[in-house]
Parts: C-alpha cells; structure tokens; sequence
C-alpha cells in the first residue's frame, strides 16, 4: 500500500489552508497514494495561539466535512493531521479545545479520531509555549484498520512518550501516523531521532506530516516530513516547504524484520 505524508507551511487564513491542502492531497493522490496524512494545524497557524480558538468546531463541522469530501474525491484513506474542535458540551466558562485527528475512509465517512494526550510546553528563556492553556489532553490511545493495514495515531508531542505507542501494539500495528508542527529548536535536536527510534522499537513504518518553514507569525517549524520503516531506514524525506513524501509499506519486509528479530514477542513488562 502506497502512503504520503503532506508537508505544509500554514497561515491564520483557513481559505488558503484549506486550498493548499486539497492541492497537496491531490498530488499525492495522483502519485498513487492510498493512505495520505496532512501536518498537525494543517487548517490554522495563527499570528497567536489563542487564535485556534475561533477556528475551533463541533463534531461534524465545516473542516471536517472538506476532509470527509477529499477523502471522498480520491478514494482514499485521510488522516487529517490535526484541528481544533470544541467539545458538545464544554464546562462553564472553559475556553480549551480538544487537538483531534480524524481519519476518514475512502467513502468519505470518519472512521476514527484521536485527541492530543500530551500536551507541549517549552521555555529556553527566548521561546515559549504552553499548549495547556488552550488545550484539553485526551485520554485514549487510538488504533484502526485502513484497508489492509493497522494504523496507530499519534500528534507530535506524543513522540516523545513511548509508552503510547506500546500501548497501540496490542495488537502490533504495521503503521503509526504522527501529525506534527514540531518548533525548528526542539526539531533540528529530536525529530529523526525520536521518528526512526519508534520505527525500530515498534518493528513498523513510522510516517510523519510536518510543518516546515517560517510561518507568517513569524514561528519557524522544522519540517523534514519522512516515512521511516521497520528496521528505521529513512524511505523519503522533504526538507522544507510544501510538498509531499511517498513510500510503500510492504507486508513482506514487516514480516522479514519481526521474523528475524522478534522483539515484540519477548516483552516482558
């Protein structure tokens, strides 16, 4: 099965968002894909954080029906990086959001969504976030079949917790999606390396949709959007900039890895 992660350097505007995804997903789609994950904010990077808010959708919303009918338009499998969504029925006076990724099937209908568990916060005394305070941490870890493959979602920060992604291998997954805006600090220092140490842990492809370039906020995000596979060769990677990354997961060399190395069936704890 052919898969592509997008890479996108999001604006505050959703109508240029918006269209520069459906292009993206397009020419992914025209290059055989059959499993396609947008950036984590793909739909929203604002001047402020708080900005999400405004964007922010009940289920069903306007973001998620443009995914659904892309979904829908390719026959394809969507994972829809990541956006803001307010709950049904949010506590009085509560202002956070849930970070959800929805994955719609080919037929357009949603198949699963995944909300953010760990939330970022970072301080090196001259950059600074705190995704708790417009954020709500979700509590699940989620997994589902895409055609022939198991899927496990994760959303950036996540990477960091390998505990997740344990949690998602029962049983093993021959996939794990993680929609990411990761910053150009704590990228250039951790992402491949954190990328291709789950691939090898978890003995399965790692695809990974970035942001990746200066954004008008000014914000840098590193980008280098990747698919990894199970023995953590890097198959294709985009430094910066719009565009995509494409590979084939191949079941024969999922097999091979677990085959000669059966480090999933001698866990212990």
């Amino acid at each position: 099965m052919k898969i592509a992660a997008v890479q996108m350097v999001s604006t505050p505007d959703w109508p240029d968002n918006r269209a520069a995804a459906a292009r993206l997903v397009a020419q992914a789609a025209a290059a055989g894909a059959q499993l396609v994950l947008l950036p984590e904010y793909f739909c929203i990077l604002g001047q402020r954080d708080t900005d999400k808010l405004a964007l922010a959708e009940p289920p069903g919303g306007p973001i998620q029906m443009f995914l659904a009918d892309l979904a829908r338009e390719h026959a394809l499998w969507l994972v829809g990086g990541t956006l803001p969504l307010r709950l049904p029925l949010p506590p009085p006076g509560a202002t956070q959001v849930l970070n959800r990724c929805c994955v719609f099937a080919p037929d357009g209908h949603e198949a699963a969504h995944y909300d953010k568990v760990h939330l970022f916060a970072f301080d090196n005394g001259h950059e600074s976030y705190d995704e708790g305070r417009t954020l709500i941490a979700g509590r699940e870890a989620v997994a589902l079949q895409a055609g022939p493959l198991r899927v496990g979602l994760s959303i950036c920060y996540d990477l960091r917790f390998p505990e997740l992604y344990r949690a998602l291998m029962n049983p093993p997954c021959d996939l794990l999606c993680v929609p990411s805006a990761f910053t150009h600090t704590t990228g250039q220092a951790h992402w491949e390396l954190l990328l291709r140490a789950r691939a090898v842990e978890n003995q399965c492809y790692v695809l990974a949709a970035a942001q990746g370039g200066t954004h008008r906020n000014g914000r840098r995000t590193w980008g280098h959007s990747l698919i990894v596979d199970p023995w953590g060769e890097v198959l294709d990677v985009l430094d910066e900039g719009e565009g995509f990354v494409v590979a084939d997961v191949d079941s024969a060399r999922l097999l091979q890895v677990r085959t000669q190395l059966p480090a999933l069936l001698h866990r212990r704890l």
